[in-house]
């Protein structure tokens, strides 16, 4: 299974960020749809998407020195606020998929686009935003955590 993967360009994704003209500032994040992600006919599962967006999301600030166990022992959540998902195609079972993320900040809202792909096939794009909120008062917040603006500082080159 191993030279399967590291066969495919899909599983060759980044695994350090680094932002760059030449990536267009995509995060890239590989995932091996398994039989967990589809419904009955091996087509993945529409929710499915959103898990592997999220997983992108978290990983792609990880690279960049923010893991979310810090923003919550910091006092800081970061809820959804609105997402907007376009499906285009399926992807299917066995298939190897490219879950593409990149951070457009928009004062405290975070605005994370994404591009799900196959080898052949643009299967989901999305634009997933994001608020800073006080974790105990429930309240949003009016600026960035610093250590969440030095993680964005990274990610967007601001």
């Amino acid at each position: 299974m191993t030279a399967e993967l590291t066969s495919n360009p899909l599983t060759n994704a980044i695994t350090k960020f680094e932002p760059s003209s030449e990536n267009g500032g995509w995060f890239n994040y590989a995932v091996r749809v398994y039989p967990h992600h589809t419904d009955y006919a091996g087509v993945v599962w529409h929710g499915t998407y959103l898990t592997w967006m999220e997983e992108a999301r978290v990983e792609c600030l990880r690279t960049v020195g923010m893991s979310f166990e810090e923003l919550v022992s910091a006092g800081v959540d970061l809820p959804v606020a609105e997402m907007n998902l376009r499906y285009h195609r399926s992807a299917r079972m066995g298939d190897d998929v490219l879950v593409m993320t990149r951070l457009v900040p928009d004062k405290v809202r975070l605005n994370w686009e994404y591009q799900i792909r196959t080898e052949t096939d643009l299967c989901v794009t999305a634009v997933v935003t994001l608020v800073p909120v006080d974790f105990e008062k429930r309240k949003l917040l009016r600026s960035l955590p610093s250590s969440l603006e030095g993680a964005i500082a990274k990610l967007t080159g601001i």
